[in-house]
């Protein structure tokens, strides 16, 4: 009796919950947001309330643009999808991104998901009493001076320790270049590939083709992503291959060395592919030279 009594409750509650979710559906808004969603509605109405309050905060934002009535003002709950589950994220609003934007931020440098000390990095803020760094500086300054006499395309790979400063001098470089009109990708490398497989339904094309048609592209701690033959193959093969075919200057900064890279790349949750890892490495080892940053951890 006591088994039963627990499946007609849960029989209940499902269709509760199904009455809950169908209800919902009758909001425009809401058959928008889960319209778009690539889930059945049997898993969809397991977040209604959730799904209830993106379709809430989504219709506040269209009439108030600085979404002031949300949860988090300036902000919008939005879902979204990695590896067939469903997500929730706070996205900022495109007025509230206007507003976090600092006053010197630079028009053609995209800065995707770089946090903001980096994406505001200045060549004269960066600190040269470090002797572990003289052969890099001498790098940037020679790779500043050829890239605007068109004499040079060849990037940078730059491994080292954790809180040595790599993305920040190298981004600072680029920051320098993007004054003269350059167009560069500042990208957070994971969170890249992150925000990539939840965009295919919007705007994945403008992301992926920014990133690999940039005149400066850095990926920023390469190696940090959970590897997949999908962000291997299908997104870091072909903007290596663009770039590479198109002689464009690509920088990557990494905890790895290049050699522990490939074995990075070799190795996938559902196979280990030395070929395809190899390729991968051949394309940057064309496209940059290789320093290595042992310094100071200034994150300490």
């Amino acid at each position: 009796m006591k088994d039963i009594s627990k499946i007609k409750n849960l029989k209940t509650n499902n269709k509760l919950l199904e009455e809950e979710y169908n209800k919902a559906k009758k909001d425009s808004t809401f058959k928008e947001i889960v319209d778009s969603l690539d889930l059945s509605d049997k898993e969809l109405m397991l977040y209604t309330s959730k799904l209830k309050q993106a379709a809430t905060e989504l219709d506040n934002s269209r009439k108030d643009k600085n979404c002031l009535l949300n949860e988090l003002p300036g902000f919008i709950f939005t879902p979204y999808i990695v590896d067939g589950v469903l997500n929730f994220t706070y996205k900022a609003s495109k007025q509230k991104e206007q507003e976090l934007e600092e006053l010197e931020y630079i028009k053609n440098g995209y800065r995707f998901e770089i946090a903001k000390n980096i994406r505001n990095a200045k060549m004269s803020e960066i600190y040269t009493d470090d002797k572990n760094r003289i052969e890099l500086i001498k790098w940037i300054t020679k790779f500043i001076k050829d890239y605007k006499k068109g004499s040079t395309f060849k990037g940078l790979y730059l491994n080292g320790n954790f809180g040595s400063g790599k993305s920040y001098i190298v981004s600072a470089m680029i920051n320098e270049l993007v004054k003269d009109g350059y167009t560069a990708a500042l990208v957070y490398y994971p969170e890249f590939l992150r925000i990539l497989k939840s965009s295919f339904k919007t705007d994945f094309d403008e992301q992926f083709d920014f990133a690999r048609k940039a005149d400066l592209l850095l990926l920023d701690d390469i190696g940090a992503e959970n590897m997949t033959s999908w962000s291997r193959d299908e997104i870091l093969g072909p903007i290596l291959q663009y770039r590479m075919d198109n002689k464009m200057a690509t920088f990557f900064t990494s905890n790895l060395s290049i050699e522990e890279l490939e074995v990075h790349l070799s190795v996938s949750k559902d196979s280990i592919d030395k070929l395809k890892a190899k390729r991968i490495i051949e394309r940057i080892e064309y496209l940059t030279d290789d320093i290595k940053l042992i310094s100071e951890n200034k994150r300490k």
